[in-house]
């Protein structure tokens, strides 16, 4: 698991990101931002107020938070399969 290091909010409801493992990119939020429990970030520059929590994840006031590895994968591109090797075990069959 990556965590975040460092966050720092950026116009358009981006972020720029670091991780524990020195890949640094910028995430695309816009698409969550203003819908479902996402709705809250899009008031009163609520979504300047993200923080690191304990275990590297993004959170917000309200108690919204996002996980460190859905947000690595978004900024390269990788798919969960890439990150995370047994994804890639085939199924036996008995």
């Amino acid at each position: 698991m990556n965590r975040i290091t460092r966050v720092t909010p950026l116009p358009g409801y981006h972020l720029h990101l670091f991780f524990d493992n020195g890949i640094e990119g910028v995430a695309d939020l816009s698409g969550l931002v203003g819908r479902g429990v996402f709705a809250a970030l899009a008031q009163d520059r609520a979504f300047d107020n993200v923080r690191i929590g304990l275990s590297g994840e993004l959170v917000w006031p309200d108690g919204l938070d996002l996980c460190a590895d859905a947000l690595y994968l978004r900024v390269t591109g990788q798919s969960p399969a890439d990150v995370f090797p047994s994804l890639k075990r085939e199924a036996k069959i008995a």
